[in-house]
């Protein structure tokens, strides 16, 4: 009865979960410039869209759980490893409201006057 219920219930909404992320993770690679891969010293951008592409793809498919666990590693890696790289090079480096380049941690920086 336990085992019905997790796998009409969990699994499924695990799958869907990761399919969302992979998803997100696919759209994200797509919007970001090629030259931010390149700046960030991170694989190209037809790299990721196609391991991603793939990811989203394979999540449609009943089965395969080895390729879909696979993917869930490979979306996690973009969203800990190379999204972050990506904003801090195209200039989205977890400021939030604004803030000038020469701000330092404790204000702006005045260059020692």
């Amino acid at each position: 009865m336990l085992m019905n219920g997790f796998d009409l219930g969990v699994i499924p909404l695990l799958m869907l979960a990761m399919r969302v992320l992979a998803v997100v993770a696919f759209v994200f690679a797509l919007v970001a410039r090629e030259d931010a891969y390149r700046a960030a010293e991170k694989q190209s951008k037809t790299f990721w869209l196609v391991l991603l592409g793939v990811t989203v793809a394979v999540g449609f498919v009943p089965g395969m759980m080895f390729l879909r666990i696979a993917g869930l590693v490979a979306t996690i890696v973009f969203f800990v490893d190379v999204r972050p790289a990506l904003k801090q090079v195209s200039g989205g480096g977890g400021r939030r409201g604004g803030g000038s380049s020469s701000d330092g941690p404790y204000g702006p920086y005045n260059g020692g006057r």
